[in-house]
């Protein structure tokens, strides 16, 4: 398992569930045991006191129960798929089965690596520097208004900091939630008293040795004392360059995530396969993606001969000032929006997507229960009129006058 992530994890139980009782290497480049990277944009920034990570396993399990032999703060460098060989640094490690769990690196910006307090969240350590700058005379500008950035926001305004996101596109979440809902959910930044500003780009960050404000394309200047970048990430796919598998956005998969050398798989955000439920390949950044992905991949790889495709309907959750975001399905390209439950000006709703006479995706914000009831319906190809006698089953239950507005995108 080259990776210590989510999805590596999941991929050794999942191999020890299936029966496999052969040696099992964990090698992560972090010098941490594998942890949960959603608390560190969230309760990592809010704690009263600097929390420990969250382990993904229990130390003693992985080691004793699981029995891996766990690798630590050594990148992987190469692969010889013919060879049956990956480079650990500069050390070869055989192996009969790979999966390959690398995950992301977060993008950035022209200038940022040059200066104090501009910083990415992806690490442990990158958490713990952004916590250590937060406070609240603290001016953050964060850059993106994506699930991370927004996070982040969210946490900032909690521990008392300003704060200011920029966002290049026109509205925020676009791709996710189309923009009618994206603009919704600004309104939850808007009542936080934070500040959005969409439609423009960061031209250059200013300071001396240490970032002292963002310069906008119009113009702006936005002083600062801490600037966190999150405008997405990209595969950690350059050690694999030269090794033959494929690779276009992530490491390229079929249905049973097994890469396009034999013997050698690939799961979460690294992993691009053709996902039977869309229609179409994809690459998913999303907890629940990784850990299912890394489920299959472990049972594949343990019984290549009893392979099974892996289908998912995608699901992603984020949590902003203390509320719920949740989404089910694909929303790009919905031929109508319509508000089911709850009120679009408020902090509780949910919206279904229809696309043609199918119920394409829905969104919810503080809709748990129904969210899990939604997902299931997106599994099961479930017809729009079929999905709205549901809803309305749902609103006579629990009448809401505030359920009957309908949008068109």
């Amino acid at each position: 398992m080259v990776g210590g992530s989510l999805a590596g994890v999941r991929a050794i139980e999942s191999a020890r569930r299936e029966g496999f009782t052969g040696r099992i290497t964990l090698a992560g480049a972090e010098e941490h045991l594998p942890y949960d990277r959603p608390p560190l944009s969230k309760e990592f920034l809010t704690a009263d006191e600097l929390p420990p990570p969250v382990p993904l396993c229990d130390p003693a399990t992985l080691r004793e129960r699981l029995h891996v032999d766990v690798r630590l703060g050594v990148a992987a460098t190469a692969l010889d798929p013919a060879g049956h060989t990956v480079w650990l640094g500069p050390d070869p490690l055989p192996y009969t089965r790979l999966v390959v769990a690398t995950g992301a690196t977060p993008r950035t910006l022209p200038g940022a690596n040059s200066l104090a307090g501009v910083c990415t969240l992806r690490t442990l350590e990158d958490a713990r520097h952004i916590r250590a700058a937060l406070g609240t005379s603290t001016r953050l500008v964060v850059v993106g208004a994506g699930f991370i950035g927004s996070e982040v926001a969210s946490s900032a305004r909690q521990r008392g900091a300003s704060v200011t996101i920029i966002e290049a596109l026109p509205g925020p979440l676009r791709q996710p939630v189309g923009e009618e809902m994206g603009g919704v959910l600004s309104g939850l930044h808007a009542r936080h008293g934070t500040e959005l500003r969409c439609g423009v780009a960061v031209e250059h960050f200013e300071g001396s040795g240490r970032v002292e404000a963002v310069r906008l394309a119009d113009g702006t200047r936005i002083e600062a004392d801490l600037v966190v970048v999150g405008i997405g990430v990209t595969p950690n796919t350059g050690w694999l360059a030269g090794s033959g598998i494929a690779l276009g956005d992530g490491v390229e998969c079929d249905e049973t995530l097994q890469t396009s050398a034999p013997g050698v798989y690939a799961a979460g955000d690294v992993a691009s396969w053709p996902n039977p439920v869309a229609g179409a390949r994809m690459r998913l950044e999303h907890w629940t993606i990784a850990a299912e992905q890394g489920g299959a991949a472990g049972r594949n790889a343990a019984d290549p001969a009893g392979a099974r495709p892996y289908a998912t309907v995608p699901y992603f959750w984020s949590d902003w000032y203390g509320k719920r975001i949740q989404l089910a399905g694909i929303a790009a390209n919905a031929d109508e929006v319509t508000t089911v439950a709850g009120n679009l000006d408020g902090d509780s709703f949910l919206v279904l997507y229809r696309w043609r006479d199918r119920l394409a995706a829905a969104l919810g914000l503080e809709q748990r229960a129904q969210m899990v009831r939604y997902r299931l319906l997106l599994s099961k190809n479930t017809s729009w009129s079929d999905a709205m006698d549901y809803a309305r089953s749902r609103a006579a239950a629990t009448p809401d006058p505030a359920a009957a507005a309908t949008h068109a995108t």
